[in-house]
């Protein structure tokens, strides 16, 4: 049986987004064309289509480290930011687009928020999973 970890992730993720696509609950908001994705990038993105990446990239992390939250995701999608002279400095992405692609995936029923236990943050639901390992079938199947 075909899994997520068996495909290839960019491939994994391009498939993910165009399905994304398709569901009417992941969209992006108005002011996603003109923001930076966190203080270390100097520019927005130039995709059309980021925020649906972004939104398949964090899916699948909440596949495969769940349970997960905002701030291991910041993290995750953070970088160094140039400060001129002085050394770079990590610094984490935006947690406003996260949060808000974290609620359009929760909307959707494709991930749930798990708030009991010593391990608390969003996990993937069933409709989740199949989601991915029907896209990583996909991706798996191409390259044969």
């Amino acid at each position: 049986m075909v899994s997520v970890y068996d495909a290839h992730a960019g491939k994994l993720i391009k498939e993910v987004a165009a399905r994304l696509k398709e569901i009417k609950e992941i969209a992006p908001p108005e002011w996603a064309k003109f923001v930076k994705t966190g203080v270390h990038k100097e520019r927005p993105p130039q995709q059309k289509d980021w925020w649906y990446i972004r939104a398949a990239a964090i899916l699948r992390s909440i596949y495969k480290n769940g349970p997960v939250g905002v701030s291991k995701l910041r993290s995750k999608y953070g970088g160094k930011q140039d400060r001129e002279c002085r050394p770079e400095k990590f610094r984490k992405g935006s947690g406003a687009i996260i949060r808000k692609i974290i609620q359009q995936l929760e909307k959707a029923e494709l991930i749930k928020h798990k708030k009991t236990g010593v391990h608390k943050g969003r996990v993937i639901t069933p409709k989740g999973t199949s989601l991915l390992n029907k896209a990583a079938v996909k991706v798996v199947g191409e390259k044969s």
